[in-house]
């Protein structure tokens, strides 16, 4: 492990980077350290965010496509938390200069319904999902010229910017549902499927990570599950996500 004054040092570039958007360099091309530190400078990078008063409102997977696994040399998904202050409307407007390389993925979210215990072995995370909806994400990596490790995305919060919910569904199945990413210059079309082969799959990849990250999973929390595609730029303009049979959701970049 790192020292603690390290990994403070390294969330605090990071703050910088997300308060300022201005890029900075791989934290990796300065420092070594393993992604129990990365995970340990996560955890300080949101302290600083809830101490200027944001509130935790769910978590987001990431690396739930076994093309980007394979692409990073990893077989583990990838935890990230998410706030109020990232929290856009459905159809909302979203300021792009808050953002350094803002991108969009289109996604599946769950809504727990009550806490779900990282230490009952036989916690049912399924039965503690009240709710689902079509998602966007937004991602940008505070990183320069996208060149970073996997301990860096990491540590720079998997790259958690923004998120839109459409409207909230009882829970379904919704394996294999066609998807379709629509912007004013880009269109992606794909299948929920891509979520570690379905987006209920990754609930329980998320409560394995939860127990060996410590990371609580409370009631009124949403689960950003992966994306159904691969992300795509945000620009100005009004970009759509279609989940069949799930409905849709949008924001608009000015």
């Amino acid at each position: 492990m790192i020292a603690a004054d390290t990994v403070e040092e390294l969330a605090g570039r990071l703050d910088t980077a997300l308060t300022s958007c201005a890029d900075t360099p791989s934290l990796a091309e300065s420092h070594t350290f393993a992604l129990d530190d990365a995970y340990a400078i996560q955890a300080a990078l949101l302290a600083r965010r809830e101490a200027r008063g944001e509130r935790v409102t769910g978590v987001k997977l990431g690396f739930t496509s076994k093309a980007k696994m394979a692409q990073m040399g990893v077989s583990d998904v990838i935890v990230g938390r998410l706030t109020d202050a990232m929290r856009v409307p459905d159809g909302g407007e979203v300021d792009l200069a808050r953002f350094i390389h803002p991108k969009v993925e289109p996604e599946v979210a769950y809504r727990l319904s009550r806490d779900v215990d990282p230490d009952d072995p036989a916690a049912d995370i399924e039965r503690c999902v009240d709710a689902v909806a079509p998602a966007l994400e937004i991602i940008d990596s505070r990183y320069r010229d996208f060149r970073f490790t996997y301990e860096d995305v990491v540590a720079d919060n998997t790259s958690a910017a923004g998120y839109a919910l459409g409207a909230w569904r009882p829970v379904q199945d919704v394996s294999n549902r066609a998807v379709r990413l629509v912007g004013p210059r880009t269109e992606a079309v794909g299948s929920t499927a891509a979520i570690l082969g379905s987006p209920v799959r990754a609930l329980h990849a998320l409560l394995d990570m939860c127990r060996r990250r410590r990371i609580p999973l409370g009631a009124g929390q949403i689960v950003l599950a992966g994306a159904a595609t691969a992300a795509v730029p945000l620009g100005p303009g009004v970009t759509r996500c279609d989940v069949a049979g799930l409905g849709s959701v949008g924001v608009r970049g000015l």
